[in-house]
């Protein structure tokens, strides 16, 4: 491109175009390259301010660019470029390759004084200046990089109209649009958009403001002035007007508003087609894109706003009313956000170049309209807290992020936000210019940064780190400038400069929520998330913001303060919080289609979540409409079927099931004439009939209530698929229902009261749809489309002829089939073939028309030569896609012929097919059949006919567009053809995305249509005008059938697994083989049995035979081999079965051993029953269970606790000794105070040599003797204080005694019950789960262990009997020996031995088996002696025995009480489990705010101890100032003449110089810093005097003044000014630490407030436990004595009215009351012994006070005798001479001694610098005498001439010019010596001084020499 516009002779120039350049095309998707972690974009205007802005000219809105100021030279407004380096925000050049190229200037010189702009890489681009100077007017050029904010220009070819405003600025504005951001606005030319979208209004002239503004930057709007110079050529503007400095700019007035009807998408109507505009009016929509982000706002307290397609629903949550507002351009709605005042909210749209339009709500004017901020579509957008501007970001491809001035309709700044989806973008709430954007798999931080080239947009990626990288939805900014996030996974992520700073979770590393974290929001303090698993939960913002890792693994647990399960089954996308009625309400939008409504107070009266509205969750996959009635029904995947009523637009009934829904089918009237049947198929393959009926029509039944309009029930539910029903259909007779599935099978059933099925065909693949053919073909036709391209027909099966015994599927059926083959390419050649043969015959045609008109003029046709051929283009191949392409819907056309609309390649076209007769010898897979006719379909290429119906009359075909448009052709005729497709009626509805249309149907009667889409929309239309629908209309719901109430529900089939009908079937068939295979087993096994039974009767015969006759064993064998192969098959059977069972066998080894661990290793005793011997009685013991080591670890853990609890209270122990010793600390300090100034006194030099010696003698004595009487008197004081201290206040009060006191007040006077309304639960008595459980594990440890004992017992007493079975085992033994020697009369019965049953030893179970038992021994007698030992071990055992039975049974006693007492305290652990949530969220609350009141309490006393402190720093500043003066005082001595001249010298207040804290700011400041040291250190005392009216100079002493006094007074003078610098610093700190006791003594207010209202929550919290707890039954076992409630001496029925009081309690009380009595009287006595000493003590306090006044008036008589006055004895007894007094005249002395050594070498010096100029004025008079003596000779000599010349040389009369150069040099000499003379007199006065400065002597006069 070169430039055509150069300086002409008017100093007029030109601009060239460049319509046809690259730079005006958008940029592609692979031009673009991925962004850097830290962009810039420029500013279109400046945002921050104007200085910047200034640096540019500002483009004109004109085809021209102005020139910068001429009258600069060149050069001086050069902007420099941006550098290449990442994340400055190059502004790259729009060159043809990328930016790179340069573009010449139109200056005098090719490059010269050209801004180079940043290219898209390296920054090459440059854009020349147009202006005719070098280095003026450089205008940098925006490219398309990634981060800058361009509006890429469209020339005029590509249906984009601009603005054009007039060259002039100071003419009036023609013809202007009202754009005034000058963007471009996008205009449909297109026959896929309705006629009329995307137009957008002008702004009218009188609604704009003109302006006068100061050129600021050529950056104003980069797409107006692309725009304007791609529309006009060669426009020519005046030099003038290139230098004024101001532009006309017009401000869009407040008032405007755009006209709605001008602004909003109209249906598209085919040209000519007579078709009327408003065909469909919308109705009323009933779905909801619950998917979609941020679909839920709120304009008011009743107002909703969600997105529905291509509307905008308005919906009134009291009157349930919808508002509808279309999109502007007909492409959809990408996202809406409503403004902060909610006074206007904005609709970002879809489609190519979408606007985001404001609305002026509650007027619902269009108010504003942005354009230009993205390519396709709007993601998102958010308005900044003060509503002034607002971010929006785009979807794919450019994912553009936008700032606006919407008001103004202008962008404020652009860049690229990242290179994948962007989910969210908002501003931050404290810092405007701050954003954050988060999307997939990012988050990005975002600033407004002012650079020198202007206001730009800087982002920083936050970095993941060591954290999975997730997904972003939701994220809040703190105000602290951290951002807190959510996670795919749950947890939250803490974001800090750009990185995770930590990840917050639950304890246990639990996720804050089971999926992803919607939406999080900072409310009142609070952090609130919302999570896809239905809970909200409120999480402490403190705790948040201060959180950090504590460990490597970046987790940080916290839990949550409170949490919300909204319901199960939701998932919560975002809420929106509103006021109603000062009552913040949330309303929530569920992903899972619902809305509900919120109350998250979280407190006593928080009302349940409220389930507003219901609506399919996703795509709706089936609609069907009843046959009747204004009934439709939808199913979808939500496992839902609902049914709604589109005249009273409402809902009417829903049932759910396991399995979602795919296919529906509304029962036609011939199957059931009331409509009230549906049939819907599942994606598990079940095909379900489910009624819909009135419920009002059945009969009563007592506790029916609820009764709605509609009610559904499941009448009959069958399996014939094994994958998703994808198809219904009921034949055309109401006879048979098909049903076609994606497991390539059709099902027919014969409808009857109940479906029954008939049989299957197998078809070539997934069905897609079923149709039977109408009641005009003569045959009743199946017709079955599969998604493959496989059409079939088949006829209805005849009913009752399959045979269904063997299977289902119906093989004869015959089956016409049709494979699709692709004709497209063809008709595409065929196309193009026709339009080259029509361009041939228009070419031939004009070719002769030319020749006939030479030849009319006369003109003779050369024979022309034959042109040589030209090469054609290639025609398109033939082209036939090797997947077909998919089948979408058809419908019948006549018999054996149909229509067919197809997706994928061959979309765009109606293709008419017809089934070949030849269908026997050729396979459905190898068939290749085409259609025999087309229609073309306008604009379908890429957007298929997904659905087609017809209105019953036949005369409208509606189709269901992919892009969720609705289309409208009116029918002629039957027979579609290519004329009667030619016009048609198209409206956008559903989402252009994803919304396709996936049902479509009029009503009954053609009055109504309704459409379903898979973006979860229902809509309904009236067809015609809305005028023409009766308001008499309404929906009637079917009457339900007679005796449906009695009816039972029909099973449902529930599992996805459950078998289909023919794998029912087949199941049946092998279940029936196997039983048949069984019953053979069966027979066979009888018959063996026969066989075994008849030889062993032939056995027994044989055994009945005499021996000689018997046969032997091995002769019934007829061969031995046959037994030995019988044994060694049987062998390895055994060993097959081992082999076999093997696994089993170990699995019941281990089972065994689990049983095992499981029930007996846990056990510790087994019951083991020990009985007497001698009697029948018995003991046992109990089954005890080991306790169990998680048992162990709870009461270790109870007992840590209880540490920490005390550990806890030794800290506060602790904190408050450290308070305490604080204040003693102070009160030391008090106390010592004097005791420090003795201390701190200075010790004088010793070292003074001759001065003062014997004075210090002196003065150390009388100091020590003044020491000693101050020791004294402050000894006595410290005796006086300790005694005051100990003295009691008058309101003091015995602590023990008030203790006493509260505790009477709190117990006597009546005994307390719980069940009292105003019981008090003691702390201590609090009791909460935790405490519950401690109780309870303690009560199971106590009965352990009794039990434990007892089994120990009893076990022991089973090992005596061991023992004594044993002994008498022994004796038996000797018996019998004994016996055996006696006879047989003497011989006694032996007793018998008792034996151990085997109960007593239970584990011999598993030890032994029953066989080793021994038998009893035969009775033998024995003697007396050993049978009495055996009866008195039996004796003894038998009694043990008794007396530990019954203290079991005591034991048993106890044990049930504690089992009752465990019942009780479990229940009541259950009751508080249910309190534990709210108690502990109570007791943290109450034990925060009382640590926040100990700490606040510790820190006022922390102030208070610095107070004082701080107080006692400035009474020893004061005594130190009052110190200074009075040594001042007594350094003047008296009648000092100078006293008042040195006094306002010590009180002068003079500025001191301050020395510099911080040295790097001097090293910053140098310069500054030198001047102000200069002026500081010059400054003079006199600025500032002690006297406004007398001026005196305290730098210099004065005449006749002591200077040691003089030097001793600046001193002191210092010293004070330190003083009074000190103290004004500890008054600060006063007044600071003041300040903060006053705030903190407010916050401990408020919080002591907040502590007490928590405390009475807490108390009110735990009266209401107590009283649940005492609604609790409690077992008491009592004894009939233990009752002592009678009435009339007997006992009651009722003893509710009981209470049961323990003895030691009641005899407690009844003490009581005698031990009060006697109290009392005590009382009374030592009330009256201490009243008498109470008057003895005034008394005596009377005498003393006397006597004191009496001695007080004889010490001041006494004084006045001895001092004439009354004296302070103790100042008299401290008086002493002032040291400090004494130490400065020790010091002057030393000074003096120091200055008088120095005055006198001064002294000596002037002595010799007084000779030096003696000698030489001595010589100069010397040399002036001399001089003279010249003179006077020479005047002689003049004389002497003259007289001797007479008249002669008069010339040379009067004195000559040499003479008097000599006399004034030599006059300058001595003045300048008298100068010399004087300045050192001065000097030597200086030297007099300390601080004396001495200044350089003046200089001589140039030229000047002085004479030797």
């Amino acid at each position: 491109m070169e430039a055509e516009g150069s300086p002409d002779a008017s100093g007029e120039k030109e601009v060239p175009q460049n319509e046809n350049s690259d730079e005006n095309k958008p940029l592609k998707d692979s031009d673009q390259e991925d962004q850097p972690d830290v962009e810039k974009s420029d500013t279109t205007k400046d945002f921050a301010g104007e200085e910047d802005a200034k640096k540019i000219p500002e483009t004109s809105g004109e085809e021209k660019v102005k020139s910068s100021v001429s009258e600069e030279p060149q050069g001086e407004r050069e902007v420099p470029s941006m550098g290449p380096e990442e994340g400055e925000g190059e502004v790259p050049s729009t060159g043809p390759e990328e930016g790179e190229g340069e573009v010449p200037s139109s200056g005098p010189e090719e490059g010269e004084g050209e801004v180079p702009s940043s290219g898209p890489e390296e920054g090459e681009g440059e854009v020349p200046s147009s202006g005719p100077e070098e280095g003026e007017g450089e205008v940098p050029s925006t490219g398309p990089e990634e981060g800058e904010g361009e509006v890429p220009s469209t020339g005029p070819e590509e249906g984009v109209e601009k603005p054009v405003e007039n060259a002039e600025a100071d003419k009036p504005v023609e013809n202007a649009e009202a754009d005034t951001s000058s963007v471009y606005e996008s205009k449909s030319s297109s026959s896929k958009e309705p006629a009329g979208e995307g137009e957008v209004p002008p702004i009218p002239e009188e609604q704009t403001e003109e302006i006068m503004k100061p050129v600021e930057s050529a950056e104003s709007d980069y797409s107006s002035t692309q725009g304007e110079e791609e529309q006009e050529e060669d426009i020519e503007k005046p030099l003038e007007a290139e230098k004024k400095p101001e532009k006309l700019e017009k401000k869009i007035s407040e008032t405007f508003f755009y006209n709605y009807e001008d602004l909003c998408s109209q249906p598209f109507v085919t040209s000519d087609s007579g078709i009327p505009i408003y065909l469909l009016s919308l109705i009323h929509s009933f779905g909801y894109d619950c998917t979609k982000r941020a679909n839920l706002q709120l304009l008011d307290s009743k107002t909703l706003l969600y997105v529905a397609g291509n509307q905008l629903v308005l919906l009134d949550l009291k009157t349930k009313q919808q508002s509808y507002l279309r999109s502007s351009s007909g492409g959809g709605i990408g996202v809406i956000t409503v403004h902060p005042s909610k006074q206007y909210f904005a609709i970002g749209e879809k489609g190519w170049k979408p606007n985001i339009i404001i609305y002026e709500y509650p007027s619902l004017k269009p108010y504003r309209i942005l354009r230009g901020g993205t390519e396709e579509a709007y993601a998102f957008a958010d308005f900044n807290n003060h509503g002034t501007l607002l971010a929006s970001v785009g979807s794919s491809p450019d994912y553009m992020l936008t700032i606006w001035d919407w008001k103004q309709e202008k962008i404020v700044l652009r860049s690229k936000a990242f290179s994948q989806d962007v989910y969210k973008v908002t501003f931050s709430p404290e810092n405007e210019e701050q954003l954050t954007t988060s999307g997939s798999g990012h988050i990005k931080f975002w600033k407004m940064a002012l650079t020198f080239t202007g206001l730009k947009l800087q982002g920083a990626l936050g970095r993941f780190g060591k954290t999975a990288v997730t997904d972003i939805v939701g994220y809040v900014e703190l105000p602290d400038g951290k951002v807190i996030s959510g996670s795919e996974w749950g947890n939250l992520l803490l974001w800090e400069g750009g990185l995770i700073k930590v990840e917050l979770c639950r304890t246990g590393h639990r996720p804050c929520h089971n999926g992803p974290v919607n939406q999080l929001i900072l409310d009142e303090g609070e952090l609130v998330t919302v999570g896809g698993d239905g809970y909200i939960r409120v999480w402490d913002f403190e705790t948040i913001d201060a959180a950090d890792s504590v460990d490597d693994t970046g987790l940080l647990e916290i839990e949550h303060m409170n949490e919300l399960l909204v319901g199960k089954n939701v998932n919560l996308s975002s809420i929106v919080k509103i006021h109603d009625l000062g009552l913040p309400i949330w309303y929530a939008q569920d992903a899972n289609g619902a809305i509900w409504k919120l109350d998250l107070r979280f407190s006593n009266v928080t009302h349940d979540p409220e389930c507003l509205f219901t609506f399919h969750s996703g795509k709706i996959e089936a609609m069907a409409v009843s046959p009747v009635t204004y009934l439709m029904a939808t199913t979808a995947l939500d496992h839902s079927v609902r049914v709604y009523d589109f005249i009273d637009n409402c809902h009417l009934a829903e049932i759910k099931f396991k399995q979602g829904g795919t296919a529906l089918m509304w029962a036609p009237r011939v199957v059931n004439p009331k409509g009230g049947l549906i049939a819907a198929g599942f994606e598990d393959g079940v095909v379900r009939i489910i009624e819909v009926y009135d419920p009002r029509g059945l009969a009563i039944v007592a506790g029916r209530t609820n009764v709605g309009n509609a009610e559904m029930r499941l009448k009959q539910a069958f399996k014939p698929h094994t994958a998703a029903v994808t198809a219904l259909a009921y034949e055309r007779n109401g006879e048979m229902l098909a049903t076609g599935s994606s497991d390539k099978t059709v099902f027919f059933f014969a409808v009857e009261d109940k479906y029954e099925p008939i049989g299957y065909i197998c078809v070539p693949g997934p069905v897609q749809a079923l149709q039977w053919s109408p009641p005009s073909h003569a045959d009743s036709m199946l017709l079955v489309l599969c998604e493959n391209g496989f059409a079939l027909q088949v006829p209805s099966p005849i009913l009752r002829e399959q045979d269904t015994e063997t299977t289902y599927e119906i093989k004869d059926l015959p089956t016409q089939y049709f494979h699709f083959c692709s004709i497209k390419s063809r008709i595409k050649r065929e196309e193009e073939i026709e339009r080259r043969e029509k361009k041939k015959q228009e070419e031939e045609k004009a070719r002769l028309a030319w020749i006939k008109k030479q030849q009319d003029m006369g003109m003779e046709i050369e024979e022309e030569p034959e042109a040589e051929p030209v090469e054609e283009e290639p025609l398109p191949p033939i082209y036939i896609p090797k997947e077909p392409s998919p089948i979408v819907c058809g419908f019948y056309s006549a018999p054996g012929k149909f229509w067919l609309s197809l997706g994928g390649y061959d979309s765009g076209y109606l293709y008419h097919c017809a089934f070949s007769q030849v269908q026997d010898h050729i396979s459905p897979e190898s068939r290749q059949d085409e259609p025999f006719d087309v229609i073309p379909m306008e604009n379908t290429e890429d957007n298929s006919i997904q659905r087609i119906s017809f209105c019953t009359s036949k005369l409208l075909m509606f189709c269901g567009m992919k892009d969720g448009a609705v289309r409208v052709y009116p029918l002629q005729d039957k027979d579609l053809s290519a004329d009667m497709m030619n016009g048609y009626w198209s409206f956008n509805i559903h989402d252009n995305d994803y919304g396709q249309i996936q049902a479509i149907y009029s009503s009954y009667d053609d009055r109504f249509l309704v459409t379903c889409g898979a973006d979860s929309n229902i809509f309904t239309f009236s067809i015609l005008s809305p005028e023409d629908i009766q308001r008499e209309l309404k929906a009637k719901v079917p009457s339900p059938r007679g005796g449906l109430e009695k009816e039972k529900a029909a099973e449902d089939i529930e599992d996805p697994g459950a078998f289909s009908i023919e794998n029912a079937r087949r199941k049946k068939e092998y279940d029936e083989i196997m039983k048949a295979a069984e019953a053979q087993k069966d027979k066979k096994r009888q018959e063996l049995i026969t066989l075994r039974h008849e030889f062993h009767c032939l056995l027994q015969k044989n055994m009945e035979l005499p021996k000689h006759m018997q046969l032997h064993r091995e002769e019934f064998e007829m061969d031995h081999r046959i037994c030995e192969e019988m044994d060694r098959q049987t062998a390895q059977r055994i060993q097959l079965v081992q082999k076999e069972l093997a696994w089993d066998q170990e699995k019941h080894r281990i089972a065994l051993q689990k049983l095992q661990k499981r029930f007996r290793d846990t056990l510790e005793f087994d019951t083991v029953v020990v009985h007497a011997i001698g009697s029948t009685h018995q003991i046992s013991t109990y089954r005890l269970l080991a306790i169990s080591e998680r048992f162990y670890r709870a009461r270790k853990q109870s007992q840590a606790g209880k540490r920490r609890t005390s550990k806890l209270g030794k800290e506060a122990d602790q904190r408050q000794d450290s308070l305490k010793d604080s204040r003693q600390a102070v009160e030391v300090t008090k106390e010592e105070r004097e005791a420090d100034k003795l201390k701190k006194r200075p010790q004088l030099q010793a070292g003074v040599g001759r001065f003062g010696g014997n004075r210090l003698e002196q003065v150390r004595k009388i100091i020590e003797k003044a020491d000693l009487a101050k020791a004294k008197i402050m000894q006595r004081r410290k005796e006086w204080d300790e005694l005051y201290k100990g003295k009691p206040s008058d309101n003091y009060e015995n602590p023990k005694d008030v203790q006493d006191i509260k505790e009477a007040q709190e117990n006597m006077g009546d005994f307390k019950l719980k069940t009292a309304t105003n019981y008090k639960i003691p702390e201590h008595m609090r009791m909460n789960a935790e405490k519950k459980k401690m109780q309870l594990r303690s009560l199971e440890a106590a009965i352990h262990e009794k039990k434990l004992n007892m089994n120990k017992w009893i076990i022991s007493l089973r090992d005596l009997k061991v023992a004594i079975i044993e002994e008498i085992n022994c004796l038996v033994q000797e018996l019998k020996s004994i016996q055996s020697a006696l006879n047989a009369s003497e011989q006694l019965p032996i007793p018998p031995i008792p034996q151990l049953h085997p109960e007593e030893t239970p584990e011999k179970k598993f030890q032994y088996d029953n066989n080793i038992l021994l038998k009893f021994q035969q009775e033998q007698e024995t003697k007396a002696k050993a049978a009495k030992q055996i009866n008195e071990l039996v004796v003894t055992f038998d009694s043990e025995l008794r007396l530990l039975r019954h203290q079991k049974l005591k034991l048993d006693t106890q044990m049930k009480c504690a089992d009752l007492r465990h019942i009780t305290w479990f229940e009541e652990l259950l009751l508080l489990k249910n309190f534990e949530k709210h108690e502990d969220t109570l007791q943290e609350r109450v034990n925060s705010l009382s640590n926040d009141v100990e700490e606040m309490q510790w820190k006022l006393e922390n102030y208070l101890t610095q107070m004082e402190a701080k107080k006692y720093e400035i009474i020893k500043l004061q005594e130190r100032e009052k110190a200074l003066y009075v040594t001042f005082q007594a350094s003047l001595g008296e009648n000092n003449k100078f006293a008042s001249f040195l006094t306002k010298v010590l009180k002068k207040r003079i500025k001191r110089v301050k020395k510099k804290e911080v040295e790097g700011e001097r090293d910053e400041e140098e310069d500054s810093d030198e001047e102000s040291e200069d002026e500081s250190s010059l400054e003079s005392d006199e600025e500032e005097s002690g006297s406004e009216d007398e001026v005196f100079d305290d730098s210099v002493c004065p005449k006749n003044c002591d200077e040691t006094l003089f030097e001793n007074t600046l001193q002191l003078r210092e010293k004070r000014l330190d003083i009074e610098e000190a103290l004004v610093e500890e008054k600060k700190v006063i007044d600071n630490l003041k300040k903060e006791y006053d705030a903190l003594a407010k916050k401990v207010k408020v919080v002591q407030a907040s502590f007490d209202t928590a405390e009475g929550e807490l108390e009110a919290f735990q009266r209401e436990k107590q009283q649940r707890l005492n609604e609790l039954h409690v077992v008491v076992p009592l004894k009939l004595h233990q009752v002592e409630y009678m009435v009339n001496g007997e006992l009651p029925n009722d003893l509710s009215q009981a209470l049961v009081f323990t003895n030691q309690s009641l005899e407690y009380l009844q003490q009581r009351i005698m031990v009060l009595q006697h109290e009392k009287l005590d009382q009374r006595q030592l009330y009256k012994q201490a009243r008498q000493q109470h008057k003895q003590l005034i008394r005596d306090r009377r005498e003393i006070e006397i006597r004191i006044q009496r001695l007080e008036e004889n010490c001041n008589q006494l004084m006045l005798m001895k001092f004439g006055r009354v004296v302070d004895l103790e100042a008299l007894q401290t008086l002493s001479i002032n040291t400090n007094l004494e130490e400065l005249k020790i010091k002057m002395m030393e000074k003096e001694y120091v200055q008088a050594q120095e005055l006198k070498k001064w002294e000596e010096r002037i002595f010799e610098l007084r000779q030096r100029l003696m000698m030489l004025m001595k010589e100069n008079t010397s040399k002036l005498q001399q001089l003279n003596s010249f003179c006077v000779e020479k005047q002689g000599l003049e004389t002497k001439l003259d007289a001797l010349q007479n008249n002669l040389g008069a010339e040379f009369q009067g004195p000559r010019k040499a003479e008097i150069q000599e006399r004034e040099r030599l006059i300058t000499l001595v003045q300048l010596q008298a100068q010399e003379a004087e300045v050192l007199k001065e000097e030597i006065t200086l030297l007099s001084r300390k601080d004396g400065r001495i200044f350089p002597p003046p200089q001589p006069p140039p030229n000047t020499k002085i004479l030797n």
